[in-house]
């Protein structure tokens, strides 16, 4: 896609001023963390950890903000989407980039109201109920003390690996549900909502699923001097660096597809100009060629001539027998 292509924005989009997408991405990026913060607290301490329920709660909440806030800004939600589809031209770099403030945003006001609503008290402190919603691995991970027993441990190398197949599945999903100018299709909802289902459940025993680096990161900030087992700002790179990396490889998938889809079209209409130019000539040097009819009637003319002269040598012969 061409710079000018990036500039060129989808009808729907065009009608909304940079504000109203920027506080799109805000409510949406507030609504989605609040809500999984709210699940993974109160739904777990309430109902014990429900893999099916968190997996499915999570990608119920991605696919209702899509469906309420794709018109405006494309629902992105998603520093990882958002990177990609800068990379891929799909939304412009200034754009992008105010997306990504406000997610995040709207990921620290989801923590900071998450915070605000805890209840607690001597019995029930409020780390208690933040060690079940931050993200990490190993001893920041929720289930450490479930590993414990089993003597088991998660190392950063598997948290990364992870994380990072967790966020190529929703980044990819994403890339391929937008049109080329960034608006979503109409099966992007129901995308998304299975790839962030599908990413939680997969990656929610190892890491608590950020899968989104916004997630880990809105409850990080007010996590990180409540006495917990380990300081969840610590271990938050983990979640960028895979998210990032993730945005970057689909990215360069896509791009690379298209350079060599587009050398196939060209090869191909180079061969069509050359067979073209083929048939020219052939038909060129077919119009060349004597007709045996054009031969034919050569040879006659020839004949003719031929014997017009010899009678002309007679005439003189007996014109000089007179004399």
């Amino acid at each position: 896609m061409t710079a000018v292509d990036n500039e060129t924005l989808a009808p729907t989009r065009r009608q909304h001023s940079i504000w109203s997408r920027m506080c799109a991405e805000f409510a949406g990026s507030l609504l989605i963390c609040f809500s999984i913060y709210i699940m993974c607290s109160f739904g777990s301490a309430f109902y014990n950890v429900n893999l099916a329920y968190i997996a499915l709660g999570t990608g119920v909440v991605y696919a209702a903000m899509t469906a309420i806030f794709a018109k405006v800004s494309g629902a992105q939600f998603n520093p990882a989407i958002t990177v990609a589809a800068m990379l891929t031209s799909k939304t412009r770099v200034i754009d992008g980039v105010l997306y990504i403030i406000a997610q995040l945003l709207g990921a620290v006001a989801a923590g900071a109201l998450f915070l605000f609503l805890l209840p607690s008290s001597e019995s029930v402190p409020v780390s208690q109920w933040l060690s079940l919603v931050v993200n990490g691995y190993d001893e920041g991970s929720s289930l450490y003390a479930t590993l414990t027993q089993m003597g088991l441990t998660y190392s950063v190398a598997m948290a990364i690996v992870i994380e990072l197949i967790a966020s190529i599945i929703v980044v990819a999903a994403a890339m391929q549900s937008m049109k080329r100018d960034g608006a979503p299709t109409r099966q992007h909802t129901l995308i998304m909502g299975l790839a962030y289902a599908a990413a939680t459940a997969m990656a929610y025993p190892v890491t608590g699923a950020a899968v989104n680096p916004l997630r880990p990161t809105g409850i990080a900030v007010f996590a990180s001097n409540k006495s917990l087992t380990v300081n969840p700002l610590s271990q938050l790179w983990v979640f960028w660096v895979s998210a990032i990396l993730a945005a970057a490889l689909v990215a360069l998938v896509m791009i690379v597809a298209q350079l060599l889809s587009n050398r196939s079209a060209g090869k191909d209409g180079s061969d069509d100009v050359a067979e073209a130019a083929m048939v020219e000539d052939q038909t060129a040097n077919d119009t060349d060629i004597p007709s045996v009819e054009d031969e034919v009637a050569t040879t006659a003319l020839t004949g003719t001539q031929a014997d017009a002269d010899y009678s002309v040598i007679e005439q003189e012969d007996a014109q000089v027998e007179r004399q």
